[in-house]
């Protein structure tokens, strides 16, 4: 069938009628008729020519064109699509390199191949374009609740009808004891939306904490219009969860305006979840009140926080131990997840006896060190006195504040102190040097002999093995893997180096090497309070 014999406005109604069908831009379908045109002539033609079609969008006419470029001579690579400056002549009064010739060549004839052909490229630009607009549709939906229909359960995933589109809500995303059925109905969190061979694909969630805060925002005005924020949520999908919420009007109860007249708010919230209970906890700035309200139903003694390891030790009386770790774990656990931080709870008698046990380590380690009696000893303890630096280098007006230590004591003690750290320096740096520690590192200022010992037990013998070490290898750290937070044991974390220190001795010795250049550091250090101020002031 030539194209001169068809309706010519018959490819324009075509074009729509899919446009229409697959909700997509006319002109694409167009655009894909002239391609598969194209192709079909230069199966016709040759397929080094370069054939072009172009089809008028009024009158559905297609006109069939080869383009020819002028090139040097020497630059000929295909006399079907490239034609030399001395042969353009013919054509054009004054051509130059570049130039393009535009002849218009008879329309093809579309034999059964090449129609079929034709059908195939303008199904996949459909195709494509159709994707398109799916991915750019949902793209900006990630992270709002949308209803959709189930279709059908493939594998124990969901599929299910979102309009425009499929979502796929996973077998891990569904909350534990659902089940769905064909034309069910359900709402989800859009979670994800990625762009894939086989297209877009929306992938759902039921179980994401993101959900349950979404489902607020559309039961609490309040929350919707800004004036209370949820902080933070942890579930335990389909069984328990707490949420953190703050007001920033004075008159209004955050906890009230979740909870809503009779409780209507938060039941329509677990109705939705399938019954999960839901603990709603008023949010506080410092961390050991927030940790106080986020174990409720269980009573806390005392807190007790490392910020530096991301920990929090928390001492419950005896009898609200079971209370406080709840069933399963699942309370402390999800306080944990809402603080984000690691809770150690024990009871009063435990941290009792963990305090006697201490007590007593370091009544024994001044008795063994300094020659001391194990009264005195216990004295030195109780003041406060935890390690031998502190007794060597302290001031000696603190060790004349204990009863019965004069100055002359108090000189006696410091230097059995210092005699003590010296003589063990010098046995650890021994040790380190028989390791194979070369001067340069033994020479770095800002390592301990114990120090050095201790990376030379680790194969860190130069100042190049100590300049490629990361800081969190030396002062150790936390990684979550699969939700937990896992420790990371640095070499020198038993000398009490934070992150901090580890990344200004590493950085120093990379400088000393001339790897990094000084400048860049003090920079980047007068950038630090710029940004600060500019966080304080949008604050």
């Amino acid at each position: 069938m030539a194209i001169t014999s068809a309706n010519q406005l018959e490819l324009l109604q075509t074009a729509e009628a899919v446009a229409r069908e697959k909700m997509i831009d006319p002109d694409l379908v167009v655009q894909a008729m002239e391609e598969s045109l194209a192709r079909a002539a230069k199966s016709r033609y040759g397929s080094e020519m370069d054939i072009r079609v172009k089809i008028d969008r009024k009158t559905g006419r297609a006109s069939f064109t080869r383009v020819r470029t002028v090139v040097e001579d020497d630059a000929v690579e295909s006399y079907q699509a490239q034609l030399t400056v001395a042969q353009a002549k013919q054509y054009l009064d004054d051509p130059k390199v570049g130039d393009t010739i535009v002849d218009e060549v008879p329309p093809v004839e579309l034999g059964r191949i090449a129609a079929q052909s034709a059908k195939q490229v303008i199904l996949q630009k459909v195709r494509e374009a159709e994707r398109d607009r799916q991915y750019e549709e949902f793209k900006d939906r990630v992270g709002t609740i949308i209803n959709g229909q189930v279709k059908r359960e493939e594998y124990g995933n969901v599929i299910v009808d979102i309009g425009r589109g499929e979502g796929v809500l996973r077998r891990n995303e569904k909350i534990g004891r659902e089940s769905y059925r064909p034309n069910d109905r359900i709402r989800c969190y859009i979670k994800d939306v990625r762009r894939e061979a086989r297209g877009p694909q929306v992938f759902l969630s039921r179980t994401a904490p993101e959900f349950m805060a979404e489902l607020f925002k559309m039961e609490v005005p309040e929350i919707y219009d800004g004036i209370i924020e949820i902080k933070a949520v942890a579930r335990d999908p389909g069984s328990r969860a707490k949420i953190g919420v703050i007001s920033y009007d004075n008159s209004i109860d955050p906890v009230g305006a979740c909870v809503g007249m009779r409780g209507s708010r938060v039941q329509a919230v677990v109705n939705e979840l399938q019954g999960e209970k839901i603990d709603i906890i008023p949010w506080n700035e410092d961390q050991a009140t927030f940790l106080v309200n986020a174990l409720q139903p269980a009573e806390v003694s005392k807190v007790v926080i490392d910020e530096e390891a991301g920990k929090i030790e928390v001492v419950v009386p005896d009898d609200q131990l079971s209370l406080a770790i709840g069933r399963r774990g699942q309370n402390v656990r999800l306080a944990s997840q809402l603080t984000g931080l690691d809770i150690d709870i024990m009871t009063e008698a435990d941290e009792s006896q963990r305090r006697q046990a201490e007590f007593e380590e370091r009544t024994r380690l001044f008795m063994d060190t300094l020659d001391l009696d194990e009264f005195f000893a216990q004295l030195l303890v109780s003041e406060g006195f935890g390690n031998l630096e502190e007794v060597a280098y302290v001031d000696i007006d603190e060790l004349l504040t204990i009863e019965g230590v004069d100055e002359s004591t108090g000189a006696e003690l410091q230097a059995r102190a210092r005699d003590y750290l010296e003589e063990q320096n010098r046995k650890a740096l021994e040790h380190a040097r028989e390791l194979g520690v070369e001067d340069s590192l033994v020479e770095f200022e800002g390592l301990t002999p114990q120090m050095l010992e201790a990376l030379a037990e680790d194969g860190i013998k130069t100042l190049e093995d100590f300049a490629t070490c990361a800081d969190w290898e030396l002062a150790g750290g936390w990684t979550t893997v699969d939700g937990q937070r896992v420790k990371d044991e640095g070499i020198l974390e038993k000398f009490d180096m934070s992150l901090e220190e580890a990344q200004t001795l590493v950085m120093t010795a990379r400088v000393m090497l001339g790897w990094v250049d000084p400048s860049e550091l003090t920079g980047e250090a007068e950038e630090e309070p710029e940004s600060e101020d500019e966080e304080e002031a949008g604050a």
